[in-house]
């Protein structure tokens, strides 16, 4: 090397251009191997073994590493409002002595001889002989669901065989409770899930909560739901708890059957003292079933004030819908839901003070006015030939333009919502949002989208109620 000077710039000219990292960190690496590295640097005349390379590069403190997945892309403005929030129901439920758990799907995995990522002890020279390629379509397959009991430290796996739906996901809780549970909680009352927000038991599937309906009626006990966050589907409990432990217990073991696939499973533990329970469920769960509009209008289910899509409470049904005949989260017949201009300016739902509201749209009222008038006198192509106020009227008056604007602003309904809320179109709205928003946005009027969200006008009205006790509808 001291009789090449020239050798150590050349290598670093070589592996510079495909550094990863920090160019200053005193750790860095490359992905080229010394052996082609060796063959590049003779071709520019440093005659040079792949043996030499390697320990100049060590010196130059390079070292060869994998990938680590650390970057986890956007995060959602509420991520660790919703942890607090889910650590404060857990906390609650706990300390009524109510059951906690963490559910969740784990990969799908092959039935048979095939192989198993990961490494053994065995005798040298005989691993174990798996199938050249892996055939989806042909193998047998297997779908693990968990439930972990955060306070008891055990798990419970039920081994699918059909499909991973809705209907499969609360069927696993079911045989978990009804094994488990019951015993272990013999006086709960209430029981809450943490799962992430895809997958069979996703915040967006309807048929994830309907099924949740059907287990809160035949326990008769509130299951509230809190979801984690978008993109933080990695702390849920059960992944780093059983999960984890039981992907280590089966490492480079191939799952020749269900009875190895459930023993392994079984024999999964951890030096904390956990225990995981492992069960075969062949039953048969199809796909493509859905969920009518009646169905989802009829869930009872309460949606928390705090991002009510992500945490809510399904209730049992109750002896007053039973004899009454009306339908769980449906306002009776004889009390048809009202809202007013006023309930709509609560300031749960503007994200200011009635006060305040008045002051903006007395502010914009003349703006919006002669923004108006612009408008009808281009359309007309003239100046006006009757007094202002006489002709036809605008749809919305100027206050109903700003306070749809600042709800819409807010993200809290759909436009065909709004549009009903106001006793008018989704086009309508659309259109003074359209014109609203720039003079907001001129007067320096920045509004927070909400944590709430509505699909109905017994949603919003529900979400008005200060009275907990009542249901509001969502799915």
């Amino acid at each position: 090397m001291d009789l090449d000077p020239g050798l150590r710039p050349a290598l670093l000219g070589l592996v510079e251009p495909d550094e990863r990292g920090d160019s200053m960190s005193p750790l860095r690496w490359t992905t080229k191997s010394t052996r082609k590295l060796a063959a590049a640097l003779t071709r520019q005349g440093h005659r040079v073994s792949a043996d030499t390379v390697a320990g100049l590069l060590r010196e130059e403190g390079f070292s060869l590493q994998a990938n680590a997945k650390t970057i986890e892309g956007a995060q959602h403005p509420d991520r660790d409002a919703q942890f607090r929030y889910l650590n404060e129901q857990a906390r609650d439920h706990r300390d009524a002595g109510d059951p906690v758990i963490s559910v969740d799907s784990k990969k799908k995995e092959l039935i048979g001889d095939y192989k198993n990522a990961g490494h053994e002890w065995l005798p040298a020279g005989q691993p174990v002989r798996v199938k050249t390629h892996d055939f989806p379509g042909q193998a047998e397959k297997a779908i693990p669901y968990g439930i972990y009991d955060m306070a008891a430290n055990t798990g419970w796996v039920s081994i699918g065989t059909d499909h991973d739906t809705a209907a499969f996901a609360v069927a696993s809780i079911r045989r978990w409770w009804q094994a488990r549970g019951r015993h272990d909680y013999p006086r709960a009352r209430r029981l809450l899930i943490t799962a992430d927000g895809g997958g069979s038991n996703g915040y967006r599937t309807c048929g994830w909560k309907t099924q949740l309906a059907g287990l809160a009626a035949e326990t008769g006990f509130e299951i509230t739901v809190c979801h984690l966050p978008p993109g933080t589907s990695k702390w849920n409990k059960i992944e780093h708890r059983p999960f984890s432990h039981i992907t280590m217990n089966w490492r480079g073991r191939p799952l020749t059957s269900h009875e190895v696939m459930l023993q392994t499973i079984a024999a999964t533990t951890s030096r904390t003292g956990l225990s995981v329970h492992a069960e075969l469920d062949r039953g048969e769960y199809p796909t493509g079933i859905r969920v009518s509009d009646d169905e989802i209008a009829a869930l009872p289910i309460t949606r928390h004030r705090f991002h009510g899509d992500w945490n809510y409470t399904l209730h049992p049904q109750s002896v007053d819908t039973v004899t009454t005949g009306s339908t769980p989260g449906e306002a009776p017949a004889d009390h048809p839901t009202h809202l007013t201009r006023h309930s709509l300016q609560d300031p749960e739902l503007t994200g200011m003070t009635r006060r305040q509201l008045s002051q903006l749209i007395a502010v914009l009222t003349p703006e919006m006015e002669l923004q108006r008038e612009q408008v009808l006198h281009t359309r007309r192509g003239h100046e006006r030939l009757v007094a202002p106020g006489a002709g036809a009227k605008a749809k919305l008056t100027s206050a109903d333009r700003v306070l749809a604007t600042v709800l819409h602003l807010r993200k809290l309904a759909p436009m065909h919502l709004l549009g009903r809320l106001f006793n008018t179109t989704a086009m309508t709205i659309s259109r003074a949002a359209k014109d609203v928003r720039p003079l907001l946005e001129a007067h320096g009027v920045h509004l927070a989208a909400s944590t709430a969200r509505f699909h109905t006008r017994e949603d919003v009205a529900r979400f008005l109620d200060t009275d907990e006790t009542k249901i509001k509808t969502a799915c």
